[in-house]
């Protein structure tokens, strides 16, 4: 279990004191990878980095990305976090059922932005999802306090070096990028034969269909054989 396969992703972030308090956190627990997506404000900035405190070495390696499809395309998994449960096709955690994850594995934790926090088409590029228990009547919370919380029992889960959920070696699990690749190949067969009817619906199918394919942890050789499918379709119409 190795600390540094593990990601924070901030998507689309409005305020820079967060930005500048989530690098914080993160050095409070030894973690350094820190991921941007289209930030709001100027990345970095003044404010930025003044809240960083002693965490600026954070924000100068930090990886800034447009979208969130690149920014994932390395992971392994991707646990999307919401302060309420979505009835998505995505398996749901909580904190204790972290100890279950593979973290040999490249990990990222996804944050929304402050106001508006995920939207379901953002979930599911996920693997999971994840709440935090919290007073049930006050459910919000910031979003350095969030990063803060899971930072701290993920690091005392490599601290203990615990780790189930394990594959055989002799299986290799299929990267985000050979699933992406694999789930665009799908998605471009299917819309050159107009597959998603009616067209105000296509958003909510492509959801549908990345969630089924995320939540199968395929192996790269299964990632392979169905991309070898979906092209041999393409090539026969």
């Amino acid at each position: 279990m190795s600390k540094k396969n593990i990601s924070f992703i901030l998507h689309k972030p409005q305020l820079s004191e967060n930005i500048g308090a989530c690098a914080r956190g993160m050095k409070n627990f030894d973690f350094n990878n820190l991921i941007v997506v289209d930030p709001k404000p100027i990345f970095p900035n003044d404010k930025i980095l003044a809240t960083s405190v002693g965490a600026k070495n954070i924000i100068s390696t930090s990886k800034v990305f447009d979208n969130l499809e690149e920014a994932i395309q390395d992971k392994d998994y991707v646990i999307a976090t919401s302060a309420r449960f979505r009835n998505k096709n995505i398996k749901h955690i909580t904190l204790d059922d972290l100890k279950e994850l593979d973290f040999s594995k490249k990990v990222a934790f996804l944050f929304g932005s402050e106001a508006s926090g995920l939207s379901n088409e953002q979930i599911s590029y996920a693997t999971h999802t994840l709440q935090i228990s919290t007073n049930p009547k006050f459910k919000s919370l910031n979003l350095s306090h969030s990063l803060i919380i899971i930072a701290q029992k993920v690091f005392s889960l490599v601290k203990k070096n615990k780790s189930v959920f394990k594959k055989s070696k002799k299986v290799k699990s299929a990267s985000k990028q050979e699933i992406l690749a694999m789930v665009n190949l799908c998605i471009k067969n299917l819309d050159e034969i107009d597959f998603f009817k009616p067209k105000e619906k296509r958003s909510i199918m492509l959801e549908n269909l990345r969630n089924i394919f995320y939540k199968m942890d395929l192996s790269d050789k299964e990632t392979r054989i169905l991309s070898g499918v979906f092209a041999s379709l393409g090539k026969k119409r």
